[in-house]
């Protein structure tokens, strides 16, 4: 039931926040950005604590605090919870303090014939951390792509939202 809530979410969520960069018949791609007021070696160090800070409603389980990122080559951004779990993506690289990129289809894009590349880099100046993320998304899809690109937009912008609230206040809501 969490599954059909989570994909009605996504396909009905509104105008984007940030930027669909691109979007085309076969694929699409999204970037969110903040400044934080953090080093980005504790920006970094945060983000990897994904359970603490992305949303519940945005997690199979019901619960972000089963999210976990175990950031190396072929480390799992994964969620698992009593008799089950899921790959949401697998890091392909993890540089502490500058990026974290992973390959894969997040929630319910992963329904599909649909692939995706996301990265996360961090640009330090005079103790501010630019946190940009870019997810790329290609292949097929059941009726295209419609407005998966605006509704993935405006999931991964919460996101950030949350993170950088958390990273502020200690709170992501």
């Amino acid at each position: 039931m969490r599954a059909i809530v989570f994909v009605t979410a996504l396909l009905l969520a509104g105008p984007a926040a940030a930027e669909v960069v691109d979007s085309q018949p076969n694929g699409f791609e999204v970037r969110q950005s903040a400044a934080i007021k953090a080093p980005a070696a504790k920006v970094y160090a945060d983000l990897v604590k994904i359970g603490a800070w992305w949303g519940s409603d945005h997690s199979w389980s019901g619960d972000a605090r089963n999210i976990t990122i175990d950031a190396r080559p072929g480390g799992c951004w994964c969620e698992t919870w009593a008799g089950g779990g899921v790959l949401h993506m697998t890091v392909i690289d993890a540089q502490p303090g500058k990026q974290l990129r992973f390959a894969g289809a997040l929630g319910p894009l992963s329904f599909s014939g649909l692939d995706g590349h996301m990265a996360w880099t961090l640009g330090e100046k005079d103790g501010v951390t630019t946190v940009t993320w870019t997810y790329a998304v290609g292949g097929y899809v059941r009726g295209g792509l419609g407005q998966w690109p605006a509704g993935v937009d405006k999931v991964l912008t919460e996101q950030l939202e949350r993170f950088k609230r958390f990273e502020e206040t200690g709170k992501p809501d």
